[in-house]
C-alpha cells in the first residue's frame, strides 16, 4: 500500500506505511526539540530581565553578559540563566558564575551611563 504525504520540502512523495511511521517519529522528535528550545528561550529571557535590573543595562548588553558568563565559566547558557533566576530569588550563584557576572556587569555597566556593576 502506498500513501502520499504533503510537505513543502517534498511535495507528495509516495510513502510506505513504514516510511510514514518513521516520518511520524521524526516529526514527534522535532516537536519535542522545539518545545525544549521554547522553554529554554523563556528561561533565558527571564534571566536577561534580571541582569537588566541588576546591572541597569540595556537588554542587548544583558544578553552579552549572560553569554560571557556562560563561556567564561564553561557552563551552558540555559544553566547560567537558571542559576541567575535562583540568585534573584535569594539563592546562591556558583562562585565562578558570580565572579564572571560581576566582571561582565562591570564591563557593560561602564559603557552605560548610570549603570552599576555589582549584583
Amino acid at each position: 500500500m502506498v500513501f502520499f504525504a504533503m510537505s513543502k520540502r517534498h511535495p507528495l512523495p509516495p510513502l510506505s506505511a513504514t516510511e510514514l511511521v518513521l516520518e511520524r517519529e521524526r516529526l514527534h522528535q522535532e516537536i519535542d526539540q522545539l518545545q525544549r528550545a521554547l522553554t529554554s528561550h523563556a528561561v533565558i529571557d527571564q534571566a536577561i530581565g534580571v541582569v537588566v535590573a541588576f546591572g541597569q543595562i540595556p537588554p542587548e548588553d544583558a544578553w552579552h553578559v549572560l553569554r560571557e558568563v556562560s563561556q567564561r565559566s564553561n557552563t551552558k547558557l540555559r544553566t547560567v540563566a537558571e542559576h541567575v533566576l535562583k540568585f534573584a530569588q535569594g539563592g546562591a550563584l556558583p562562585d565562578i558564575e558570580l565572579e564572571q557576572l560581576r566582571r561582565a556587569l562591570g564591563r557593560y555597566s561602564a559603557r552605560f551611563p548610570g549603570g552599576r556593576s555589582q549584583p
